[in-house]
C-alpha cells in the first residue's frame, strides 16, 4: 500500500524533512510513505487569502489520483485515538486503496478540497503548525503500522 502526504508549503525546517525522512525509512514496504509538496499561494499583508487558497487548492487537485482515498487534514476532523487510527488504516489496507493525505496552508484547505475528500481528519484540538503536522502524521502512521503489526514500539 502506498501513502503520500500532500503538504502546502516547500521550505520547512530541516528537523521536519529529518523527522519525516526517519518514519519513512522506518515504515519500509509496509506503508510506503512519499511527500509532495505544493508551492503556497501568494499571500500579501492586508488582503483576503481568498486567492491564495484558491491557487492551493487546484494544485492540490491537480496532484491527487483518481484511485486515492483522500483525507483532508482540518482542525474540524474527526478526532481519533491511536487505536482507532490503526483500525482505521487496517480497513484502508484491506481495501488496497492508495491514500492521500491533504495538509493544506496557513489558512487551511478549500472548501472544494474538503468536498473532494473521502473523510477528514483532525490530528489535534490544538492548533499545530503546518510543518509539525507533517511530522506528527508520519509518526502516528508509523505508530499506527507498528501496533498492527505487533511491534513494540506502541505501549498501552
Amino acid at each position: 500500500m502506498r501513502a503520500r502526504i500532500i503538504a502546502v508549503g516547500t521550505r520547512p525546517p530541516s528537523w521536519v524533512r529529518e523527522a519525516c525522512d526517519d518514519y519513512t525509512r522506518r515504515l519500509g514496504p509496509r506503508l510506503k510513505l512519499t511527500l509532495v509538496e505544493i508551492e503556497p499561494g501568494q499571500r500579501s499583508a492586508g488582503q483576503s487569502p481568498r486567492k491564495a487558497i484558491e491557487a492551493e487548492a487546484r494544485k492540490l487537485m491537480t496532484a491527487l489520483r483518481p484511485d486515492e482515498w483522500v483525507v483532508a487534514l482540518d482542525e474540524r476532523g474527526t478526532q481519533m485515538s491511536t487505536r482507532q487510527l490503526a483500525d482505521w488504516l487496517d480497513g484502508r489496507m484491506r481495501e488496497g486503496a492508495d491514500l492521500a493525505f491533504l495538509i493544506g496552508g496557513p489558512d487551511g484547505l478549500a472548501a472544494e478540497v474538503l468536498a473532494r475528500s473521502d473523510t477528514s481528519l483532525s490530528l489535534s484540538r490544538l492548533t499545530l503548525p503546518h510543518a509539525l503536522a507533517r511530522v506528527v502524521l508520519a509518526e502516528q502512521l508509523y505508530r499506527a503500522v507498528s501496533i498492527l503489526t505487533h511491534h513494540p514500539y506502541h505501549r498501552d
